[in-house]
């Protein structure tokens, strides 16, 4: 994960408005059987404003060459590659 030191003012509040945004989503999510405090458009519009934070930080990434592509590894998921021990064969004397 990158420090902030490595991040430019545009990313670290890209990542701010985000964390903020979900936070916010999270604190307001109603109980089960209960309505949204949030109305429909606010609802929507927190859609649309992440949804536009997460293209931004894709151009950010894209223009700085970073791989978007990092998703979370898991103990138990199959990996894509195997890590072989190699044993080089016993010296035969001549």
């Amino acid at each position: 994960m990158e420090d902030k030191d490595t991040l430019s003012k545009e990313q670290q509040i890209m990542r701010a408005m985000r964390k903020t945004l979900t936070s916010v989503v999270r604190d307001c999510a109603p109980r089960p059987g209960q309505p949204s405090p949030l109305s429909e458009a606010t609802v929507e519009n927190v859609r649309m404003c992440l949804g536009l934070i997460a293209a931004r930080e894709s151009e950010l990434a894209e223009a700085l060459g970073l791989s978007r592509m990092e998703r979370p590894g898991y103990v138990d998921e199959p990996r894509a590659a195997e890590v072989l021990q190699f044993v080089p064969p016993a010296r035969k004397d001549h």
